[in-house]
């Protein structure tokens, strides 16, 4: 499978770099994540690090832009501490990403504005992926998860 590569937002991983260099100190908090919201602002987190396993910055994230009123993000980027440099996303994050912003570029590669960096569509990171909205019933093909916590019950289309 060959992913387009989209020109890197070079002031998201700055924004990434910075929070991992000044926020992420000791074991709690390893990586920092930014992204940049369709409107143009840019949004960072940390992860939040647990041996229950906590969430990963991208996960977070997700929750802090949520809390700004931000719910259309355009790209993403996670930076390790220590200048560790650009970290793909996990597994975990790679779906949940998917599911929330269908559209979203992720940045990967190397050390910030190092050889190999660039922006790549987050469905490029998940080879024959699983579209969590695809197998919803009440939902529409392609859509983000709805933001109201499930009851588990699954309603027929046209009931209720």
């Amino acid at each position: 499978m060959t992913t387009q590569a989209h020109p890197v937002d070079l002031e998201l991983v700055q924004a990434a770099a910075q929070v991992a260099r000044t926020r992420c100190r000791g074991d709690n908090h390893t990586m920092a994540a930014a992204a940049r919201a369709r409107d143009g602002r840019i949004v960072t987190a940390v992860n939040a690090y647990h041996f229950t396993g906590g969430p990963c910055a991208e996960l977070v994230l997700i929750g802090t832009a949520a809390a700004q009123g931000i719910y259309e993000l355009d790209t993403v980027v996670a930076v390790g501490d220590r200048d560790r440099g650009i970290v793909p996303p996990c597994g975990r994050c790679r779906q949940a990403l998917l599911d929330y912003f269908p559209e979203l570029r992720v940045i990967v590669g190397g050390a910030p504005g190092g050889e190999g960096v660039r922006a790549v569509p987050v469905a490029g990171l998940l080879p024959a992926s699983y579209v969590w909205a695809d197998h919803q019933l009440d939902a529409e093909p392609g859509t983000a998860p709805d933001a109201e916590p499930s009851t588990g019950e699954t309603v027929p289309p046209g009931a209720g």
